[in-house]
Formats: structure tokens, sequence, C-alpha cells
């Protein structure tokens, strides 16, 4: 008798390489999943994953799933990466700030969506570790809190007025500085580093760190229930994402994000959008490294205790 498939309620974004699995062209006769599209942007899923585990498997922000998990939230990743890029351009500056170098942030008010996203996360330690900046000289400006209840920001970060938005704030020189903000279109605003791509392949080819922005978790009372699944699922990601990228490679970019990927390749790679430990043990282990400096985490983390031993062999 043919065994009655896993239904796995799911919320992923509808980047290319989940495609086949959300059109049904990539299946398993093991599982199946039943996506949810109720969050638009996804991250809008992250806190009500972290709080009540109403999926069972979710895309989620790798630094949240790290925050997460400090405090003791029953999920587990898998070694895939929905989302990932670099951070450099990410930072954008007010012309009268004063602000010519990295280390000239010292000092002046910087905001953020939230401290703990994974992107300024990135942007931090980057700043700290290749530029020199004294992470804790900068005020930092927040719109909104962890989607981990339990978290409480650093001293130096503090609350936006209720209403601000983080681009507008930047336009009018109420921050001198921004992390994540919307490409602002005026001469009060400038980028940190003028020719940022540049900055950023320079960086990859020095340290070989693909950052990692948000990774695929699994409800992890499913994976004690049922030992086959992380590899089932890494299985499926795999095959989902070799289909979109023989299609890229055959058809070209479609899309924007298409468009991004190829720009990426030429900077990591044959492989834009690499899955498994072996890739991107790197990355994650830098990541909680930033983490742990930036008080993020109360203490450094073993990669054994962000991953199950059979994720951590998945490549």
């Amino acid at each position: 008798m043919t065994e009655t498939p896993l239904v796995l309620k799911t919320v992923l974004g509808d980047y290319g390489q989940v495609m086949a699995l959300k059109e049904g062209i990539v299946v398993s006769e093991r599982l199946k999943f039943a996506f949810v599209e109720d969050y638009h942007p996804t991250n809008r899923a992250f806190r009500p994953m972290v709080e009540r585990l109403p999926f069972a498997v979710s895309e989620m922000a790798l630094t949240t799933y790290m925050v997460a998990k400090s405090f003791g939230k029953k999920m587990t990743a898998l070694p895939v990466v929905p989302m990932r890029l670099f951070h450099h351009g990410a930072i954008q500056t007010h012309a009268k700030a004063g602000i010519r170098s990295p280390k000239d942030l010292e000092g002046k008010r910087v905001g953020l969506r939230a401290y703990s996203q994974t992107g300024p996360t990135w942007s931090r330690g980057i700043l700290q570790h290749e530029y020199g900046v004294d992470l804790g000289r900068i005020n930092w400006v927040s719109f909104e809190g962890s989607h981990v209840a339990e978290y409480q920001d650093p001293g130096n970060v503090v609350r936006a007025e209720a209403g601000k938005k983080l681009g507008e704030m930047l336009l009018a020189g109420e921050i001198d500085a921004a992390i994540g903000a919307e490409k602002l279109d005026s001469p009060d605003v400038k980028p940190l580093f003028a020719r940022a791509s540049d900055e950023e392949a320079a960086w990859f080819k020095k340290t070989g760190i693909y950052p990692v922005n948000h990774v695929v978790v699994v409800k992890s009372d499913l994976v004690a229930a049922h030992p086959w699944l992380l590899g089932e699922l890494f299985g499926l990601f795999k095959a989902a994402k070799e289909r979109y990228l023989a299609t890229l490679a055959y058809e070209g970019a479609a899309t924007p994000e298409d468009e991004k990927l190829l720009r990426q390749k030429a900077i990591v790679g044959e492989d834009p959008l690499p899955y498994g430990m072996a890739a991107n043990r790197l990355a994650i282990e830098t990541l909680s490294r930033y983490c742990t400096e930036q008080g993020l985490l109360p203490r450094p983390y073993a990669l054994e205790e962000f991953f199950e031993p059979s994720a951590l062999a998945l490549a």
C-alpha cells in the first residue's frame, strides 16, 4: 500500500530557484507542499514562525534563526539559501554629513529597519573587520524590533519616532546614513562606496565569503518524527534550483532578479546559488561571529548548535 505523503504547510518567496516546487514540477512521493501565499514580503512570516510555529517549513532570515535558537525556539535549519546578496552597496549617506570614508560613520546617526536584521548585521561586520569601524561609537536608529520578542537591542540603539520612515529621514538629514533604505534619487544622498560592486568583488576574492541572508527552517518536532525529512527536502530544493539554473543558462535572464543573479555569477563562479553545508559553512560561521560581536548572541555558538547532524552532512 502506498504511504500517504506528509503534507507540509510552507512559506517561501517567489524566487526563480524555488518555482519548480511551487508549480509542482519537482515533486516527491513522500511529501507534499501546501504553500501559504499570505505574506508579502515573505519576512512578515518570520515573527509568527518564531512565536507560534504555524508552518512546517518556512523561509527564515539567518540572523533571526540564530537569535531564535539562542532562546530555545524549536526550529532546525537546512543549508538551503533562497536569498543571498552582497552588502557594501546597501549603505547610503547624506551628502552634508561629512562622511567620506567608513570610519567617518563613527559618532554619526545610522538608520536601519531593525538592528537584528540580517543585511545590516553583514554590513556592520564588514565595516568593523574590513574598514576598522568601531560599531560601538555609532548611534543606531531602528524602526522596529527583532522578530524574536525576547531579544533586546543594545544600549546604543534607539527607536525612531512613530510614523518616521528610513528613506525619508535620510533625505531630510535627520540621520546621517542608512543601511537597507530604498535607492534614493537625490543629490543629497550618495552611496558610502562609490563603486560598491568592485568593493564586493574584491572582498569576496579576499575572504571567500558569499553572504547568506535567508535559509529554510523546519519544525523540530517534524524532524524528530521523520528522520528522512531533511534529506528529502534538501534533494527537492536542489533539484528545483538546478532546473532554474539550467533554464537561465539556456534562455537568459527574464527578470531583474535573474540579471542580478548573473552579475553575482560573474563574481562567485559557476554556481551563484550554492546549497549544502560545505559551500556555506564559512558564511554561516562568519555571520555567527558577527552576531556574537554585535550583541545579537549571548556567546559564541558552534555550527552543530544550529544544524542537525544530518543537515551538516548535506552537500
